[in-house]
């Protein structure tokens, strides 16, 4: 069952950005992902339209996947692999929180 408005909520501070965005387009190469990179942004385009994009920059932001996989799983899986970079805190509507 999808859920309505599900959210993923994040902090992130990007350290080396410059080897996070290399690490970052890797990934999304493989995976057959669109991302750009903008003055400190990273812009991760899904193929699906059911789901937003993934905007990555320093600070405090947020992502509405409505649960749909396997995109949820892709963006938890690429922010948390930013920590290498920097810090990243993530948490849910759900209640998850790392």
């Amino acid at each position: 069952m999808v859920s309505m408005g599900y959210t993923i909520y994040y902090r992130v501070e990007i350290k080396e950005y410059k080897k996070a965005c290399m690490f970052i387009e890797r990934i999304c190469n493989g995976l057959n992902l669109d991302c750009k990179f903008n003055e400190r942004e990273i812009i991760i385009k899904p193929s699906s339209k059911e789901v937003e994009p993934l905007v990555i920059k320093n600070g405090r932001g947020f992502v509405k996947t409505y649960k749909r996989e396997p995109y949820t799983s892709i963006y938890l899986l690429l922010l948390f692999s930013l920590s290498a970079f920097g810090s990243v805190e993530v948490s849910d509507d759900e209640g998850f929180a790392l």
